[in-house]
C-alpha cells in the first residue's frame, strides 16, 4: 500500500508540499517529523496521487 503524505504550514496548516511513498517508509517519515517538530498529514494515495 502507498501513502500520500504532506507536509505542512506550521502558520495555516496548508500543505506546503507531498510525497507518495509505500508503507515501509511512512514510520521513518513520521519518527522523523515527531524529531524536527514537522507538522504532517497521511492518507492512502490515490491513483491521482501516484
Amino acid at each position: 500500500m502507498r501513502f500520500e503524505i504532506m507536509r505542512l504550514d506550521d502558520v495555516d496548516g496548508s500543505a506546503v508540499d507531498s510525497t507518495v511513498v509505500d508503507a515501509a517508509s511512512v514510520n521513518r517519515i513520521v519518527q522523523q517529523a515527531a524529531f524536527t517538530g514537522q507538522r504532517i498529514y497521511i492518507r492512502p494515495a490515490t491513483s491521482a496521487a501516484q
